[in-house]
């Protein structure tokens, strides 16, 4: 099948979450003396487009539904894997080093005390349950979002959310690649006295638990083992901006649960520090990526979108997204 018959099948989102594949299994090969497990990233970076290209080739030949849905939903296990990609490559490329002292420095000269320190005199149960609860719905404000816009039935809105949430991630991404660090929660605290610490009330343990699982980090370790064992997700903070950038296409699309979505955003947001995950500059530096995000998001996805239009024999989910 010709390549340019096979470009007709995707969605913009595809090219974009096959283009990061393509980079990733680059810096592998680049860094593949460092880098362990290469081979076997590659190899799963491989099959995975394989996986995206039958995926949307079975959607436009079938029509049958559950493809369609499969299609349309696969970005959001797609970034967290990559995500989970990272951890073998940012710390061995990096050869272990951290940027956390930068980020210190830049705290401290900002504020002239360290925020998570500084924060502790409002330490409550009762608000660091609410907060843990409101920074671990992070992971469910995507699915609220984007199932409200897809029983709307306007697939190009929808297609377009989910793009510059994937596109979102992916910039997060490299600026975790470009400053590997770790947070507070391990370098200005022990991380194994966060709950005698930090108590919340009843769902605050377990929650955490969650959040540290995807980071890689075991339940019960001493600090030191779980700062060699997180991910380096830190600068910028992925949650803020792509909290802001939910809130930014909530309000855009006005959507039912935008007011929802303000809410629980502003609080998460104030989490991030508040539970010692990330330094204020973190913060800063989201805003920032936010907004070169939804700058260029759409100028990519509609120069990405009339790219596959223009391919031959335009597919069924072409004309359904018009």
């Amino acid at each position: 099948m010709r390549a340019h018959k096979v470009a007709s099948y995707l969605h913009a989102t595809d090219i974009l979450v096959i283009g990061f594949l393509i980079l990733l299994s680059a810096i592998n090969v680049v860094f593949l003396t460092r880098i362990p497990q290469w081979k076997m990233l590659l190899l799963i970076n491989a099959l995975s487009v394989a996986f995206i290209l039958l995926l949307a080739y079975a959607r436009n030949t079938s029509r049958t539904k559950i493809i369609r849905i499969v299609h349309d939903w696969y970005v959001a296990p797609a970034v967290f894997f990559s995500f989970k990609e990272l951890y073998f490559l940012i710390r061995p490329i990096h050869s272990g080093h951290d940027y956390d002292d930068v980020l210190i420095t830049i705290d401290r000269w900002l504020f002239g005390v360290n925020p998570t320190e500084w924060l502790m005199q409002f330490a409550h149960p009762v608000l660091t349950e609410v907060l843990q609860v409101a920074y671990t719905s992070f992971y469910f404000l995507f699915l609220i979002m984007g199932c409200e816009l897809y029983r709307r039935r306007t697939p190009e809105m929808f297609h377009y959310f989910m793009f510059t949430c994937v596109y979102g991630f992916f910039l997060s991404y490299l600026g975790y690649f470009l400053l590997p660090a770790v947070g507070p929660r391990f370098t200005l605290h022990d991380f194994s006295m966060l709950d005698k610490e930090l108590p919340g009330i009843l769902l605050t343990p377990y929650l955490r638990w969650f959040v540290n699982a995807g980071e890689s980090i075991p339940m019960g370790v001493p600090n030191a083992v779980a700062l060699v064992g997180t991910q380096r997700d830190v600068f910028p903070s992925g949650h803020t901006m792509m909290t802001l950038v939910l809130i930014y296409l909530s309000a855009r699309f006005r959507l039912k649960s935008r007011h929802f979505i303000y809410l629980t955003g502003t609080l998460l947001i104030i989490a991030t520090v508040y539970q010692r995950y990330h330094y204020v500059i973190d913060l800063l530096a989201g805003a920032v990526f936010m907004a070169f995000c939804v700058w260029t998001s759409p100028r990519l996805y509609a120069f990405i979108t009339s790219r596959l239009q223009t391919s031959e024999s335009p597919s069924p989910q072409a004309s359904e997204a018009t």
